[in-house]
């Protein structure tokens, strides 16, 4: 897995900062692509990126702000004429589907492909497909506001082919039976359990994404044990009472999120204009000094989902 930002600002676009958007590559065969949130001239900066509008089977809405989903209708209306055919899922607050089917409506933009739209209320399970799921839970923000966990599953070891060999088994469908960890009877009468020549599991992935919000216990929850967090830092570490007052969290309040939630790296996103490139090193350090893996995202950076060791 890997994140590419498309929109890192707060609020309104800036020279430097585009309102929010991110796009999760899943790296699998299909090339597919997640986007979370779509702010406005979101597909502008997709021309940049290696993104393709027909890749993308999922947008996440955290929120209902402006900034997180004027980009939409163009977008969904881009992906179409585009030639995309294959369904697209938007999940979003309550009254995300009539902002989407409005829009759409007035424009006369009719898509040549399968439109579904998930309202969230109260959050939970969205999705629980063969490889991925992905809960949601409500966060403190000014309106109905949601940050989402995206858990790849936990995929099968691999068959230890040097145990295999060292215990003269042949080659064939026997082999495939060992991979799905199956007692078999080799050729020779000796009866192997498949579990013995299996690695241990790949766990999967976790990315939690978060929209904008207060310091909440909910985030940590989602965070648990997450291998990249993405938590919005409006403000600085001296701006508590400024953040607050908007509903939105500081550098240092990011930072303590990621530390109790046990999470591996954490990205800095959401930032206000306020802060240019001369106050990007102080947002990082102030940030550092409470968790080290901390690093600030910036318009069209990219970052890998690192895979780390966890506990089951």
């Amino acid at each position: 897995m890997k994140l590419t930002f498309l929109g890192t600002g707060a609020g309104i676009p800036a020279k430097k900062r585009n309102v929010s958007s991110l796009a999760l590559h899943l790296m699998n065969k299909q090339n597919s692509v997640w986007l979370f949130d779509c702010g406005e001239a979101t597909q502008h900066q997709i021309l940049y990126t290696s993104v393709k509008l027909r890749k993308i089977e999922n947008i996440f809405i955290t929120h209902l702000h402006g900034d997180h989903i004027y980009g939409l209708p163009g977008l969904l209306g881009s992906r179409s004429f585009q030639g995309a055919k294959a369904p697209l899922t938007v999940y979003g607050p309550v009254g995300i589907h009539s902002f989407i089917e409005t829009s759409l409506q007035i424009s006369g933009t009719y898509l040549n492909y399968p439109l579904k739209i998930v309202e969230v209320d109260n959050g939970g399970l969205l999705l629980d497909n063969d490889k991925y799921i992905v809960t949601c839970s409500k966060l403190d923000h000014a309106l109905p506001s949601f940050g989402f966990r995206v858990q790849e599953k936990d995929l099968p070891g691999p068959l230890l082919m040097e145990e295999v060999n060292q215990a003269n088994i042949p080659a064939g469908p026997i082999l495939q039976k060992l991979k799905n960890g199956e007692d078999v009877i080799l050729p020779d009468g000796r009866i192997v359990q498949g579990k013995s020549f299996i690695g241990p599991v790949k766990r999967g992935k976790i990315v939690t994404i978060l929209g904008d919000t207060r310091s909440t216990e909910s985030a940590i929850t989602l965070a648990n044990g997450a291998n990249t967090l993405v938590h919005e830092a409006t403000f600085a570490k001296n701006e508590e009472a400024l953040a607050h007052q908007f509903f939105h969290s500081t550098t240092a309040q990011a930072a303590e999120v990621a530390q109790r939630a046990g999470a591996h790296q954490l990205i800095l996103n959401h930032i206000s204009s306020r802060y240019q490139k001369d106050n990007i090193e102080q947002l990082v350090i102030e940030a550092r000094d409470i968790f080290p893996n901390t690093f600030i995202a910036e318009d069209l950076s990219m970052f890998e989902v690192p895979a780390v060791v966890r506990n089951k």
